[in-house]
C-alpha cells in the first residue's frame, strides 16, 4: 500500500477513504485559506526551524545539521515548533531547489530571473525570506551544488546536503507540486 499523508500537515491519511486529500475537515479548510507547500515535501522527515540568520534548528531549537537525519523532523512537528523563526527544508531524497537571488527590482522580477521562471515547468516557487529572492523547488537526482554569478545573475542549485530556509509565500500562483528540474539545471550550467 502506497503511503498517503495530508496535503496540510503531513500526517499519514492510509486509514482514510482512498481519495482523501486532508486529515481532517481542519486542515482541509486551513489548506484552502494558506498556501499549501507541496506533498512530496510535507511528507519526509527533512524539515527543521531555522533562526533569524537562517542557520537550521532541530523542533527543540538545539543546532541542526544539513547532513544528520537525526536532527530533521516531520513537517507537522517543525511546523507547531516554536524554536527559531521559521521553517526550513533539508534537500535531497530527490527534492531540489534552484535559488534565485537578488532578482526583485522594485517588486518586479528582473529580466533574467523571468526568462528562467518561463522555462520551468509547472512547479512550487516561492518568494525567499529576504523578499528579494525566489526558491523554484522541484525534482532532482543528488549531486553537487552550483553557484553561478555573472552579468548581474545569481543562480545557486543544490539537490543535497543543503537546507533552504521555507517562506510559504507562493510566487505568481505557483501549483502545490513539484516537477523535475533536471532539464532546466542542465540549461542554466
Amino acid at each position: 500500500m502506497e503511503s498517503r499523508t495530508c496535503e496540510h500537515c503531513g500526517v499519514s491519511i492510509n486509514l482514510l477513504r482512498a481519495g482523501a486529500r486532508f486529515c481532517s475537515p481542519k486542515c482541509r479548510v486551513y489548506a484552502s485559506r494558506k498556501p499549501v507547500l507541496p506533498a512530496e515535501m510535507t511528507g519526509k522527515d527533512r524539515w527543521v526551524r531555522r533562526n533569524k540568520r537562517k542557520m537550521p534548528l532541530t523542533v527543540d531549537g538545539r543546532n541542526a545539521s544539513s547532513t544528520d537525519p537525526v536532527t530533521w523532523s516531520t513537517h507537522a512537528a517543525a511546523k507547531t515548533s516554536k524554536a527559531g523563526a521559521g521553517l526550513g527544508f533539508v534537500l535531497g531524497a530527490g527534492v531540489g531547489c534552484i535559488d534565485l537571488d537578488h532578482c526583485f527590482i522594485d517588486g518586479e522580477l528582473a529580466d533574467w530571473a523571468q526568462d528562467v521562471v518561463d522555462r520551468a515547468p509547472s512547479t512550487y516557487m516561492e518568494v525567499s525570506q529576504s523578499g528579494e529572492g525566489l526558491h523554484i523547488f522541484g525534482f532532482l537526482a543528488e549531486g553537487p551544488g552550483r553557484n553561478i554569478r555573472r552579468d548581474g545573475r545569481n543562480v545557486e542549485f543544490y539537490s543535497v546536503g543543503r537546507y533552504i530556509a521555507v517562506t510559504g509565500d507562493r510566487f505568481d500562483g505557483s501549483p502545490s507540486k513539484l516537477a523535475d528540474l533536471t532539464e532546466l539545471v542542465t540549461s542554466l550550467s
